[in-house]
């Protein structure tokens, strides 16, 4: 990814206003999302290329981080998990400081440990993933 192409944020209400806050004051406000850490991640979109923002809550496991691919409880998967998995390669941005990363899925043995300490941080994943009808992915992204 590069600094210099343009990044197009989520236009989901809610989302929108966070990532707005977030980059305002370069991660001074916004890196708490309903009681939880969060961060900026950026993805280039499967199908346009173009990078996209999204602001999520994430957790850590050593030097990595978590993210939960929730859309809510939703039955569909998040568009950001649906370009991850297209292109791996992404940004990350907790408070002022952009972290390039590579994603990946938890595996099945990864995920039951992983899940506690995302649904420690925000319990209302496993209201989420009651609801959804679908395994709801967790994903790690290694620093790279």
């Amino acid at each position: 990814m590069t600094s210099k192409e343009e990044i197009f944020d989520s236009p989901r209400g809610f989302v929108k206003a966070h990532i707005k806050e977030f980059v305002e004051s370069d991660g001074r406000k916004g890196n708490m999302w309903l009681g939880a850490p969060a961060l900026l991640l950026v993805t280039r979109g499967r199908k346009s290329g173009k990078l996209r923002r999204s602001g999520l809550i994430y957790g850590r496991d050593d030097k990595n981080y978590l993210l939960v691919a929730s859309n809510g409880g939703s039955p569909k998967h998040p568009l950001w998990y649906l370009n991850l998995v297209a292109n791996p390669e992404v940004e990350l941005q907790v408070g002022a400081d952009k972290i390039a990363g590579r994603a990946r899925i938890a595996s099945k043995a990864e995920k039951p440990r992983l899940w506690k300490i995302m649904a420690g941080l925000f319990p209302r994943y496993n209201e989420y993933q009651a609801k959804a009808g679908r395994e709801i992915p967790l994903i790690i992204v290694e620093p790279v």
